[in-house]
């Protein structure tokens, strides 16, 4: 069971990140459903599961990290911003400009704390895959690759290729994650493109199935410490569930906020929601 300290320490740079993302929208036009819905996970990721230097973003021993899921750019430079890679008020100056090395999906070649280039839907877990064996041929047994997904994007083929791929060369230092908000752009994904029994189809690729609450903190926690060593021959998926536009009560499970922009006095509305619910469990700070 992680500890109370460890699961509040969390929960805050979570309220943290939400709190910010909702000031981004309301300063420009971002992914906000699905910002929302995987804030969780990616908190625990960088704030807590991932080694990384943001002093030394090559450094051979770090974890690599891939946003398969393109659109959630804006919670992935905020995530990296409180871990000090940069200025938070960094990213409100230069989102979506033309000089700015942050946008609707994440460039390595303005922004040296991006490890690939991502947009295209499907692509990240190819990738990441390839991190991982190169990683293994290399003789590096500590490090991991981590691949953050989206459910719509489960329905691309070179998705399908890669899970085929890495148990057949061990790839134990891959870990996939899946956003499983169950909405897209289009509508809900079983009404698109039915996508369950997902574990199940996971399962039978031979991974390591993992399914957690992806909005419990301490499930996440107890779920990254017990992963497989690095140096194990299976590769790891976990299914998180998750509610698109978490937190918000006009937001949750609303495909029509997988994009948007919000007013001041939205921006208000939804930052009292989410700051009440942290005080409600933690108390006033």
């Amino acid at each position: 069971m992680a500890d109370t300290s460890t699961v509040k320490m969390l929960e805050g740079k979570a309220l943290t990140i939400r709190e910010q993302l909702l000031r981004l929208c309301n300063h420009v036009p971002i992914h906000i459903g699905g910002d929302m819905s995987v804030c969780d996970v990616m908190t625990v990721i960088w704030q807590y599961a991932m080694k990384y230097d943001p002093q030394n973003p090559k450094m051979e021993e770090r974890d690599r990290f891939i946003l398969s899921k393109g659109h959630a750019a804006a919670v992935t430079s905020l995530n990296q911003a409180l871990l000090g890679c940069y200025d938070m008020q960094d990213i409100f100056n230069e989102y979506a400009t033309n000089y700015g090395r942050f946008g609707m999906h994440s460039c390595n070649l303005i922004n040296p704390h991006v490890e690939v280039s991502t947009g295209s839907l499907g692509h990240g877990l190819p990738v990441a895959a390839g991190i991982a064996q190169a990683l293994k041929l290399k003789g590096n047994t500590t490090s991991r690759v981590y691949v953050v997904m989206g459910d719509g994007e489960q329905a691309e083929g070179s998705i399908w290729e890669a899970a085929l791929s890495a148990p057949q060369f061990k790839l134990g230092n891959l870990v996939g994650v899946i956003d499983r908000n169950r909405c897209s752009l289009m509508g809900y994904t079983e009404e698109r493109m039915p996508m369950d029994d997902l574990a199940e189809k996971w399962r039978a690729f031979r991974w390591n199935v993992i399914e957690i609450d992806g909005h419990d903190m301490n499930q996440l926690i107890d779920t990254f410490d017990n992963l497989p060593d690095p140096t194990s021959d299976v590769p790891t998926l976990i299914i998180c569930d998750t509610e698109k536009g978490h937190g918000v009560s006009f937001m949750a499970n609303n495909p029509d906020w997988h994009m948007g922009n919000i007013t001041e006095e939205t921006l208000n509305k939804a930052l009292a929601e989410v700051q009440d619910a942290y005080k409600a469990k933690w108390g006033e700070e």
